[in-house]
């Protein structure tokens, strides 16, 4: 029988392919070395290097070509790009892989199952995917509630440093300590440094008017004169970000609740021209979020408050939190601050949350930064992220960086509003339990405070735990479906 002549030129095309990635992922590789400083990261440096130069172009119908012949392994080569495709190559040409690309394609799901472990603890029984609880002081003061929602599923804990003060945050650090002592369980702890969250503030609003489309509105700098006529205005927590805004720019207020519209900019402030609201307008508060979407802001990473308590965190922390990362350079900011101050009791990874287009365009080198110099994570902070980004590219964005931490093997915490109406409330909504069930594609699931947590720590435990059972990242696992087994009587 004659060779099917398609078989040779989707082999030849498979070489090529394998060839310019590993040429130009060799080439990003080199340009990265000054910052691979663990021998445990370069191999996942490399891997990454290569996803980035496979997915660089637009591989569809070479895809579509394998699919057609029953193998779809490039649609699940993040963690093994070029073993994958020595594996492709190999079966088309009816040959059995080399044990070095059998090995290389199990080595991927070790490295990142061991690197996971690393941040945040042993693996669960019964599922693999982590669950992170924010405390609030009430919480984190009661040893045995804490003890409740370790039985419940919880492995870790996150404290918000942008809340409290830090005798607030050592005493729930060492209460939630105590309480996986007596547990045993072994419990980690985050600190989360707040970062230049930019809020209003400064409110003056006549007569405590509602602003709907069409109506001005004033962002002042902090002193400035109010506007002479009677517009609404307040100022925002961090001036220098009014430096980088320009006219036509788009402002969010309230985490998505008002958008507006920069009309003009100049040393006393911004005009806005609000262009959506929900209906029947929405009020004006102190303290909400600002967002500049599209807007790259010169603000670094670390504030001198987060300067500040950075020793003190660090004594505490079994991994620090950085948010509003931007630029590689804020890790690098934050990893020079760690090591010129005193050796921590314990060894410290870090989690980046992406909460900017920003930080999402740069997440290959703040991983590469990061991960180059000790255990490192990803936090895909929904919220900003997706006022940032808008919320119909944000399902996009997930998916991306899930896609982009699986080719470096970093370990991703999915986080805002998971089980939100559950916990706050205690009935949930039918949409939570589909993206607590998509969350399983993550390494760690983040719950927010609220007065049902333990509600929310026992059904996302057990959501997780079905999804895993059919899916591993987005591999279907192929379990047996027991519902079609035995004939209706």
């Amino acid at each position: 029988m004659s060779e099917d002549p398609s078989i040779g030129r989707l082999s030849a095309d498979l070489a090529t392919v394998r060839t310019d990635v590993e040429a130009a992922g060799d080439r990003t590789l080199t340009r990265w070395s000054p910052w691979l400083q663990r021998p445990d990261f370069e191999a996942s440096a490399r891997n990454l290097a290569h996803f980035l130069a496979l997915r660089g172009s637009d591989r569809t119908d070479l895809q579509r070509r394998l699919r057609r012949r029953g193998m779809s392994t490039l649609g699940r080569s993040e963690g093994h790009v070029v073993q994958s495709l020595r594996a492709i190559e190999a079966t088309l040409a009816g040959q059995n892989p080399d044990p070095d690309v059998v090995a290389g394609l199990e080595w991927a799901d070790v490295r990142l199952r061991t690197n996971t472990a690393e941040l945040f603890g042993p693996r669960p029984p019964e599922r693999l995917t982590r669950i992170l609880v924010t405390l609030s002081p009430e919480l984190g003061a009661d040893r045995a509630r804490l003890q409740e929602l370790i039985r419940l599923g919880m492995n870790a804990v996150r404290i918000n440093c942008g809340r409290d003060d830090p005798e607030t945050w050592r005493r729930m650090a060492e209460t939630a300590r105590a309480a996986a002592r007596e547990a045993g369980a072994d419990l980690r702890v985050l600190l989360d440094l707040a970062g230049p969250k930019i809020r209003t503030s400064g409110l003056r609003v006549p007569n405590g008017a509602r602003v709907t489309a069409g109506d001005r509105v004033r962002l002042r700098r902090a002193g400035g004169p109010p506007p002479a006529e009677r517009v609404p205005s307040f100022t925002c927590t961090l001036d220098a970000a009014l430096d980088a805004v320009q006219p036509g720019a788009v402002v969010s207020i309230d985490d998505g609740t008002i958008w507006a519209i920069v009309e003009t900019a100049n040393g006393d402030g911004l005009d806005l021209r609000i262009t959506h609201t929900k209906p029947g307008g929405a009020k004006l508060k102190a303290q909400k979020g600002l967002n500049f979407p599209g807007t790259a802001l010169a603000a670094t990473s670390m504030t001198p408050a987060d300067r500040a308590a950075l020793p003190t965190v660090a004594d505490m922390a079994d991994l620090i939190g950085c948010s509003f990362v931007q630029r590689p350079d804020d890790i690098d900011d934050l990893l020079d601050a760690l090591a010129a101050g005193p050796t921590p009791r314990r060894p410290i990874g870090l989690i980046a949350k992406v909460e900017t287009d920003l930080a999402f365009r740069n997440l290959p080198e703040i991983i590469v930064r990061g991960a180059g110099r000790r255990p490192f994570g990803v936090m895909v902070a929904r919220g900003d992220l997706g006022v940032e980004v808008g919320f119909s590219r944000l399902s996009e964005v997930q998916e991306e960086i899930l896609w982009l931490c699986e080719a470096a093997h970093i370990p991703v915490v999915w986080a805002t509003e998971v089980l939100a109406r559950l916990i706050k409330s205690g009935v949930a909504s039918r949409g939570e339990f589909t993206d607590a069930a998509m969350s399983a594609r993550a390494e760690c699931v983040m719950l927010n405070r609220g007065p049902f947590i333990a509600d929310g720590v026992r059904t996302l435990a057990d959501v997780l735990r079905r999804s895993e059972r059919h899916l591993d990242k987005k591999t279907p696992q192929l379990a047996r479906l027991r519902a079609w087994q035995a004939p209706l009587t």
